[in-house]
Formats: structure tokens, sequence, C-alpha cells
């Protein structure tokens, strides 16, 4: 299983490789404060990992929500267990 990944991850590169030597005319980028000038694959290589750490960031904060939701939900099944299991104990009683 391990060549696989290794196989998978040499064809990855193999085709950065690639897509940077067939892109590498010069962009200009301008900013609100000035420009600068990259090679196209090197600007979608930035604007890639951007878009990818804010897309973690974003995913690691929905997965933090989630946990604390999930341990108050947690906390509020166990009072609402031990509040069944002491009705249980008490005995009924007839009024007659």
């Amino acid at each position: 299983m391990r060549i696989i990944s290794y196989f998978f991850l040499i064809v990855i590169i193999l085709f950065g490789m690639t897509f940077a030597t067939l892109n590498s005319e010069s962009v200009t980028i301008n900013y609100y404060l000035g420009q600068s000038s990259m090679p196209l694959s090197l600007l979608l290589v930035f604007a890639f990992a951007s878009g990818c750490m804010v897309g973690m960031v974003v995913g690691f904060w929905l997965l933090i929500k989630a946990k604390i939701s999930n341990y108050r939900m947690r906390q509020q099944l166990n009072l609402a267990e031990k509040e069944i299991n002491n009705l249980r104990a008490i005995p009924l009683q007839d009024k007659v």
C-alpha cells in the first residue's frame, strides 16, 4: 500500500513540474498599494495554498464548534439519565 502512495506522490510531483514549466510566463499582479511580477505557476500555487489554509481554518473552527456542542449535549444527557435513575428509585405510592 505504501508503494502505491509513493507512486501517486511521484505522479503528482511530475504533474506539478510539467505544469510549472508550461506556465512559466511572468504575470503582473496589481495590489492596492503596488504591483508585483511573478511566474504564473507560482501565483497559482500561492492562490491554491492560501485557499487550502483558509479552508483548514474554517474547517477547524467548525470542528471545534461541533466538539463543544457535543460536549454540552453529553452533559445534558448524563444529567437526564441521573434524573431518570433517581425517579425509578422512588417507590410508587398508591393513594387509597
